[in-house]
């Protein structure tokens, strides 16, 4: 008989969001009576507006007419390419350095296909699982040693280092997995932050793999919502993004991938024509429909669309901010980001995780399933409706 494939037997335990998915079911059916409201798992719940589902309605009726219809288009469909590098990128890059995916976690995903097993990874602590489990199972790192996982460097960001790892740790020719604004910290890293992320890279010969998938929230004028306002970064990092959260996507999926043809590996060969030969193997392109979509959210109105929804989930985190600092929990996030990630100092994470479930039946998201640095911390989520988050708050209330 064929052998299980041993990297899936190094994943520890189960991954993190159906842990929460079971522990709430189980809460559920003991307490048949209790209204759970969840500020857990970052998915969606505000309906698509008017003017991008639009976009998504004309794009299936299209497919219903001979001069409408289209295939396969796997590196996705050129006028949206042309119009994410117009929008998001000032025209910087050619419609063949940006590539349409099925989202932000999928192409994630792929990336790890693209550098493989031999690859040095480092990853910020904490960080969304994908990273992590990702790098196991295309076998970049080996079994759970204790913390973490043997072959993976961690890169703490702490309340220590205003959560932003010390650089100094990264090994030479890795793989650096980073997020700004960060999931699951809602931390957003400074311009100065980001031009020392990039200088590393160049040194030490290494790639980073830049999340910009929380982009869209950023308010602040001076923090960058891009990794390619920094210069260099086009030699040495690839970015992903997303159209889930900005444009209420989680349920549609698109996203892309900017894949710049000046980052070369170590022989001079091109990264981006390697991805476009994956992209084109493994994978036949994100749906026509959610691409007609993505076009409709990148004119003016669907601009304002995506402005009014992120709006909406920065008042919940505003909300539940500050009704955890009326309890003397320190938080960050919520500001630039739908994340808040409050403090409970010498605590298990579960363990307050579990708190929260039974006190005031709200499900959050322990600290501790986004790594070791996560521990004593939980995230609370913004996507929610109104009246769901007013009502959490008032239970959070009486949370201590």
């Amino acid at each position: 008989m064929i052998t299980r494939n041993q990297n899936i037997a190094n994943l520890k335990a189960g991954y993190l969001f159906p842990e929460i998915a079971k522990r709430r079911r189980e809460f559920a059916a003991a307490h048949p009576e209790a209204k759970i409201i969840s500020l857990g798992v970052g998915n969606t719940t505000e309906p698509i507006l008017p003017h991008i589902n639009k976009g998504l309605v004309e794009g299936a009726k299209k497919l219903g007419t001979v001069k409408g219809y289209s295939g396969y288009q796997d590196e996705g469909m050129a006028q949206l390419r042309e119009k994410i590098s117009s929008v998001f990128y000032k025209g910087k890059f050619s419609i063949d350095e940006v590539f349409i995916s099925d989202g932000a976690k999928c192409d994630i995903g792929r990336l790890q296909t693209l550098f493989g097993a031999g690859t040095k990874i480092a990853v910020q602590d904490p960080s969304y699982p994908v990273y992590v489990d990702g790098s196991v199972l295309v076998g970049a790192a080996g079994g759970w040693e204790g913390a973490g996982y043997a072959g993976i460097t961690y890169l703490p960001c702490t309340t220590e280092n205003n959560f932003f790892p010390n650089l100094d740790l990264i090994p030479q020719n890795s793989l650096i997995y980073f997020c700004s604004p960060n999931n699951p910290t809602g931390a957003v890293s400074t311009r100065d932050q980001l031009a020392s992320l990039v200088k590393a890279a160049v040194e030490k010969g290494c790639i980073i793999i830049f999340d910009a998938a929380y982009s869209e929230f950023i308010r602040n004028p001076s923090l960058p919502k891009t990794i390619y306002e920094i210069d260099g970064a086009a030699q040495c990092a690839i970015e992903v993004n997303s159209f889930s959260k900005p444009a209420g996507f989680t349920g549609v999926r698109l996203g892309w991938s900017v894949v710049p043809k000046a980052i070369k590996y170590s022989n001079g060969e091109s990264v981006n024509a390697d991805w476009a030969r994956i992209a084109g193997t493994i994978f036949n392109g994100a749906s026509n429909i959610a691409q007609a979509g993505g076009l409709a959210a990148l004119d003016d109105n669907g601009l304002k669309e995506i402005r009014k929804l992120t709006d909406f989930y920065l008042g919940n985190a505003k909300l539940i901010r500050a009704a955890l600092e009326k309890q003397g929990i320190n938080c960050i996030g919520g500001d630039n980001s739908p994340y808040i990630w409050a403090h409970f100092p010498g605590r298990d994470s579960w363990e307050v995780f579990s708190q929260i479930l039974e006190k005031c039946h709200v499900v959050t998201t322990p600290g501790a399933g986004f790594g070791p640095a996560g521990q004593s911390f939980i995230r609370f989520s913004a996507f929610g409706h109104r009246a769901d988050v007013e009502e959490a708050c008032r239970r959070l209330g009486s949370l201590m």
